[in-house]
């Protein structure tokens, strides 16, 4: 090897002085032959020495010792380095100047000190010269200069009395040795030796290749022009690092404690050097070293810690933990148990990552480590799973039943008022949660494992449970549910009647259940309402739902699924009713059957099991919702008048009889004054509902425009007034039966035409509707007669007796005015009530 060196000093030449090889002022003073001039031009850049402020000119011997040592460490341009060590000297011969001495040695990218030593080692070594050899020429360095390095009694000493800084320190190290990116590290001290040991320290905790190339400066008067990671720098001069402390990490060992600006986080590793520096034990880096891992991968340091005694916390911890789970067969039985026991000691930091570190290395170990090792850690893991909730552990994998029997009865004496506590626990904010039933659920798998008698507590358990499963099913059935379901009769039969009692009181809840969750039933357990409901979940079509009221012949029969729900719950409604209240809802979810539906419900059931279970209110909606054009309606108002005469209220009764009526209408089985009793009804069951109206208005219009109508019906209509029925009139005229009848039946244009001009004048509603019906409905249709059709119109028209005939004619001719009602006035009429059979009366029987 041979390694370039030279001697740089700032004395003015002198007669007595050494011979000049670059002039006066800084200057090179020897040198190895063949260096490059480039070289030497870096080199001068990086070699300097400014004494600290109000230092004297001319120091006494005992005060130039004392005086700052700047040992360097800095990367080159072509991938080399210069290790340099630069000294003050005093004043020269002029008595005017301060001069200093440095002695550089280029080291090659990779070469490295004798033993391995890292550069810092060079700290006082005998080799480092101050003066120049004879001529000026320094001979190559075969070798590095030699390290005596520091005592490590000196250095844990040290650390000792710089424990507050240590842990920020070694991060921001690893940030160094991680990334260009992370900021330069000053370290604040009064004395440049201090600043050595800490770089000492750094060089110790780093891995080997990092310890070399770590660059650093013990000493510099001006930080900001050093471009070494590591910065020492005296206290008076950080004056001009203020204001830019993100390319700076300020460690100021200087001040009672740490209060450095931009400081990097601090991890576990971190953490672990810095206690095993103050437990005074640095042989464990290499112990760690050995160990298999990453650079900077905490669990071999904290594992060769915590086998030495030494605790580094709960992330040093954690970090162990999660080492030796993933290295499980790294240490011998020896050091794991140790290792182990370590773990398991008590600890008042430890937080709920460690716990559920430490219940995955159980999981690991369980099965590979005798029992002695893992009953601490396994007692330690369950203890923690029971009192950490948000641990989040899964209790059930701990292997309980491996446990000795006398640790189990110890941890059943010991977490037994836990355990009962928390399957208990019904007042807390997760009682009913997917998360609180869940862990209340494992906290049962343990007490029984571990012969903790929590009988008592089923009860309130299922009772959550079951609120917490009709509410989110999915998040409520967790595995520990299920385990727990599966393997506990008496919390089964319990929640399946819990579930029972909710699902009576919100079917369509219970049934979304059993569409998401496969939850078993016992096969012995009176539970009907739950049965029906997983049943309809069955049955279920691709969107979920039995089918919306009024559904197409295509969909889903839900008589059918009615039948089938109540077969499935295993009682006759007529022996328990609110099956059938239950059924009803599932199968219309909240809606009402149509009016065909509820007539077979009811006929299948009777009245006395709707009557108990209150579903004969769905069945009056059913009736009274219809939109008006369902011809069951009808059928199914009187079949509900006559069931639940007492049930009734007032105005749903005259609603149910208004539709009754409509029936009685289309049947033809109502007695004359249909207008009349239509309106009196009415008024009894307003407000009605539109369809009810419109069903029974329709019904009464189509036989208005009939030619059987009675005498006086017609008057009636016309003189009432009422708005709504006179509109339902004229809707049903302008009906397409209407026209094609008019179409294809001659005496019924007769008999539209006499009705239509009737009673011109009566009110002007009146007017307004026959007009348009004359001029809207009657006359395309008798435009699109043929000749012998108009023939026997006018000879129906002729056998009235009246005018008609010629009305008709005189209306029918092109160009004729439609108002009848202005050229023929009142004598064409219906005759009103109480003076048929006069002349004139065109209301009688065509």
């Amino acid at each position: 090897m041979s390694l370039a060196q030279l001697l740089f000093t700032s004395a003015v030449p002198g007669a007595d002085g050494p011979p000049a090889l670059g002039g006066p002022g800084f200057r090179i003073t020897a040198v190895t032959p063949g260096v490059p001039d480039s070289f030497l031009k870096e080199a001068e850049q990086l070699l300097g020495y400014e004494p600290p402020p109000g230092a004297p000119l001319r120091p006494a011997a005992a005060e130039l010792v004392a005086f700052p040592q700047s040992l360097s460490l800095s990367m080159l341009s072509d991938g080399s380095r210069l290790l340099a060590r630069t000294v003050y000297a005093g004043a020269d011969h002029t008595g005017v100047w301060g001069t200093f001495h440095a002695h550089a040695v280029q080291l090659p990218g990779e070469a490295t000190l004798s033993v391995g030593a890292p550069p810092i080692s060079t700290w006082g070594s005998p080799q480092w010269v101050a003066g120049a050899p004879e001529g000026g020429v320094l001979t190559p360095l075969d070798r590095l200069p030699s390290s005596r390095g520091f005592d490590r009694r000196e250095l844990v000493s040290f650390a000792a009395s710089r424990a507050p800084w240590l842990a920020g320190f070694f991060a921001a190290v690893r940030g160094l040795a991680e990334g260009q990116s992370a900021p330069q590290l000053v370290l604040v001290e009064r004395h440049s030796a201090d600043v050595a040991r800490w770089i000492a320290l750094a060089c110790a905790v780093l891995p080997g290749a990092d310890a070399h190339r770590l660059t650093f400066t013990t000493y510099t008067r001006r930080p900001q022009r050093a471009g070494q990671q590591i910065i020492g720098v005296l206290p008076e001069d950080t004056g001009e690092l203020a204001g830019i402390g993100h390319r700076y990490f300020v460690l100021d060992c200087t001040a009672p404690r740490p209060a450095g600006t931009a400081a990097p986080a601090v991890d576990a590793w971190d953490e672990t050097a810095a206690q095993i520096w103050q437990a005074r034990a640095p042989e464990l880096f290499e112990e760690a070293a050995a160990l298999p891992g990453g650079r900077f991968d905490a669990g071999p340091l904290a594992v060769a810690a915590l086998c030495a005694g030494i605790s580094p916390g709960t992330n040093g911890r954690t970090a162990a933990t999660t080492w030796v789970y993933e290295h499980p067969n790294a240490l011998d039985g020896q050091r794991l148990e140790r290792l182990v026991e370590a773990l398991a000691a008590p600890a008042a930091d430890r937080g709920a990552a460690e716990t559920t570190a430490l219940a995955r290395l159980f999981t690991v170990l369980g099965g590979r480590a005798p029992a002695r090792t893992t009953a601490p850690l396994a007692a330690l893991v369950l203890a923690e799973a029971v009192r950490t909730p948000a641990a989040g552990l899964d209790l059930p994998a701990l292997h309980i039943v491996s446990l000795p029997e006398d640790l189990k009865a110890r941890l059943a004496a010991q977490l037994g008022p836990e355990l009962r506590a928390g399957i208990g626990d019904s007042e807390g904010p997760d009682a009913t949660s997917p998360a609180g039933t869940s862990r209340a659920a494992e906290l049962l798998r343990v007490a029984e494992l571990l012969g903790v008698d929590c009988a008592g507590l089923l009860p309130g358990l299922a009772r959550r449970l079951s609120r917490a499963l009709i509410a989110d099913p999915v998040a409520a059935y967790t595995p520990a549910v299920r385990t727990a379901l599966e393997e506990y009769f008496d919390l089964r039969t319990t929640l399946l009647s819990e579930l029972d009692a909710l699902a009576a009181a919100d079917p369509a809840a219970a049934a979304r259940l059993f569409g998401r969750i496969a939850l078993p039933l016992t096969e012995v357990q009176a539970i009907p309402h739950l049965r029906m409901c997983a049943e309809v979940a069955g049955s279920e079509g691709p969107g979920g739902t039995v089918g919306p009221a009024g559904a197409a012949p295509e969909d889903r029969d839900r008589i059918t699924v009615l039948r089938s729900v109540l077969r499935a719950c295993g009682v006759s409604p007529f022996a328990d009713p609110f099956v059938l209240r239950t059924a009803v809802r599932l199968v219309w979810d909240g809606g009402a059957p149509a009016p065909g539906e509820a007539r077979l419900i009811l006929a299948e059931t009777g009245s006395d099991a709707h009557r108990t279970a209150g579903t004969w209110r769905v069945l009056v909606r059913a009736a009274l919702e219809d939109p008006g054009d369902s011809p069951d309606s009808p059928g199914l108002a009187h079949d509900l008048l006559r069931c639940f005469p007492e049930e009734l209220e007032p105005r749903v009764r005259g609603a149910l009889q208004l539709l009754e009526f409509a029936g009685d209408l289309t049947a033809g089985r109502a007695k004359p004054g249909w207008t009349d009793r239509a309106l009196a009804l009415r008024a009894t069951a307003e407000p009605v509902e539109l369809g009810v109206l419109e069903q029974v208005f329709g019904a009464l219009s189509r036989q208005l425009l009939s030619e059987k109508r009675p005498e006086g019906e017609l008057y009636a209509l016309v003189h009432c007034g009422d708005p709504d029925l006179t509109a339902a009139y004229r809707r049903a005229a302008q009906d397409d039966r209407v026209r094609e009848r008019l179409r294809t039946v001659p005496e019924f244009v007769a008999h539209c035409f006499t009705t239509w001009t009737a009673l011109p004048g009566a009110n002007t509603t009146w007017d307004q509707t026959r007009t348009a019906l004359l001029d809207k409905v009657l006359r395309p249709a008798v435009r699109a007669l043929s000749a012998k059709d108009i023939a026997s119109v006018e000879r129906s028209l002729e056998r009235t007796g009246d005018r008609k005939a010629e009305e008709f004619k005189t209306w029918n001719r092109p160009g004729a005015l439609s108002r009848l009602g202005i050229r023929f006035p009142a004598r064409t009429r219906e005759t009103p009530r109480g003076e048929t059979g006069k002349k004139g009366d065109t209301g009688k029987k065509q």
